[in-house]
């Protein structure tokens, strides 16, 4: 008796073994370059001395607020993430502005990737059915040519 869990031949043949390793090396090549492009990005930005609010503690005087056009040139912490918040460092009594990530920027990316997974979820679904119709026809012409040669 047969399993039904076999590999397709189709799988091993040597162009499907090619566009396999060409999908994953360019999945692979866009993961290490986007690691890379935010490694080159984070380190353009640091500013010569660290900030106070990364040595001692704070409070925060304004929530995180966007920025506008002036201050998204001018403030290196508005180039992060396009919001800021004021802080008071309590220490040394200095105010500086920190990079923060805004609640509706992380609501509004959040909604981005369930659109983004249910597209593809619907797409593979609909290759599942596509494929399992293809697989059911293979499967009765054979028994149909098993049948005729009888």
């Amino acid at each position: 008796m047969e399993s039904d869990c076999r590999i397709p031949v189709a799988c091993c043949r040597p162009r499907v073994l090619l566009l396999h390793a060409l999908f994953w090396g360019l999945v692979s090549l866009r993961v290490f370059g986007a690691a890379l492009l935010s490694e080159e990005k984070t380190t353009a930005v640091k500013p010569a001395v660290a900030p106070c609010w990364l040595l001692e503690n704070f409070v925060v005087l304004e929530e995180c607020n966007l920025c506008n056009d002036f201050n998204a040139n001018m403030q290196s912490a508005c180039r992060q993430t396009g919001y800021v918040e004021r802080v008071n460092c309590t220490r040394t009594s200095r105010e500086e502005y920190k990079s923060c990530r805004s609640t509706l920027m992380e609501e509004h990316l959040f909604w981005k990737f369930e659109a983004a997974m249910l597209a593809l979820m619907v797409v593979f679904a609909v290759l599942v059915v596509i494929r399992q119709r293809w697989l059911d026809r293979l499967a009765s012409e054979k028994v149909r040519r098993q049948i005729e040669s009888i």
